[in-house]
């Protein structure tokens, strides 16, 4: 795998509508805005797009296809990874662009993912839906907090994390949301104190925990490396791609260690395809759809040892001008829950140096990963390309 898709793809155009709680607007159509944009900034016209990637299921290709007129679509796919499917998304991609199936693709999700299809509504396309319906929603064990609330309690008896340490994540990914205008919690400072004083959703999970519900859409543009710098395109390109899955990938109670997850398995085989370690990187954006789970992932990465990430984040390493800023736009937790392509967007736009009081100095090199359903993950490696890398 490394030797066929190691430096192979590169983004060249990404895009966002505005993320809130209420759209007012079909799924559709917020795709068609968010990929109509990735394209234009890509200067590529729509129907020179020949592969088609939804994140989510809310909007299908065919859908998009029908929407923008598109003659000849010769690649649709759909990762079945949830959280990890932005990252693994782009694994597809690759794939599709090193076989000659494909030359253009966009990766795309839109959602209501506040005003119509909830989490609630979301968990039964979950993995194991047999051993959710018999053996665990007549017990109150039925959405993702009460799931990783479990895994998150293991970290804290094992290693001695610490809910002020958890607190760290939420206070930083609040203030770099806070220098994001189309973040949904921009203009809405959060302390502490105020972290602390949130209600409880599932013990050690309180409110200020969990990720947001969001609707919008975003869409990234990708082709093969090759094409982009015949075309000149300001692109940046991606060094490596991994996924992974955990042992018994559809079931928590009978995993052997429940600290084990997909980017266990991943990292590593990222790193080695990317020529490249944790110290190289300048900066990560790291799914955070629980503030544990942002922490268990520094430790998966390899960019803390095990046990050690509380501490990391508390000390401000994970700040903007810390050792190594995480979620630069503030993440799922403060700026939207796009599934994770959020992440890969704000990969982009800080390599491109686009971000202004947000910026990450100097950045080269950005890490981006994804969870998904129990524990799945995918991470990517992205390298800053041009004259001015």
């Amino acid at each position: 795998m490394s030797g066929t898709v190691a430096g192979l793809l590169s983004l060249v155009g990404v895009a966002e509508t505005t993320y809130s709680v209420r759209s007012g607007r079909q799924p559709r159509a917020l795709a068609a805005e968010a990929i109509l944009a990735a394209l234009s900034a890509a200067t590529i016209p729509p129907q020179e797009i020949d592969g088609l990637i939804p994140i989510g299921g809310d909007v299908s290709a065919q859908s998009v296809t029908s929407l923008l007129r598109l003659r000849d679509v010769r690649f649709c796919a759909t990762a079945p990874a949830g959280g990890a499917a932005a990252v693994s998304s782009l694994q597809l991609a690759a794939a599709a662009v090193a076989s000659g199936i494909a030359r253009v693709l966009v990766v795309y999700v839109a959602r209501n993912g506040n005003s119509e299809r909830r989490i609630a509504d979301r968990v039964h396309g979950l993995p194991g839906q047999e051993l959710r319906e018999q053996l665990e929603r007549p017990y109150g064990w039925m959405t993702p907090a009460h799931w990783y609330a479990t895994i998150c309690q293991l970290h804290m008896e094992r290693y001695g994390t610490t809910k002020r340490q958890m607190g760290a994540v939420a206070v930083t990914m609040r203030q770099h949301a806070n220098l994001n205008r189309n973040a949904m919690m921009y203009g809405r400072p959060m302390t502490i104190d105020d972290y602390l004083a949130s209600d409880v959703i599932s013990s050690p999970y309180q409110k200020l925990d969990c990720c947001l519900e969001t609707d919008g859409a975003c869409a990234v543009v990708v082709t093969s490396t090759e094409e982009a710098a015949r075309r000149s395109l300001p692109g940046v390109q991606m060094l490596a791609v991994a996924e992974g899955h955990p042992d018994t990938p559809d079931d928590l109670t009978n995993r052997p260690d429940l600290l084990e997850i997909g980017l266990s398995k991943a990292a590593p085989r990222a790193w080695e395809m990317a020529s490249l370690g944790p110290a190289e990187m300048d900066g990560a954006m790291i799914y955070d759809c629980f503030t544990f789970e942002l922490l268990h992932q520094l430790e998966a990465m390899g960019f803390c040892a095990a046990g050690e990430s509380g501490s990391f984040v508390e000390n401000g390493n994970i700040e903007l001008g810390g050792q190594l800023p995480v979620n630069s736009h503030g993440g799922l937790l403060s700026e939207a829950h796009m599934i994770g392509l959020n992440h890969v967007v704000e990969a982009y736009r800080q390599l491109r140096g686009r971000c202004g009081k947000r910026q990450i100095a100097a950045a080269r090199h950005i890490a981006v990963t994804g969870w998904g359903n129990l524990g799945d993950g995918a991470v990517a490696i992205f390298r800053k390309t041009g004259s001015d890398a």
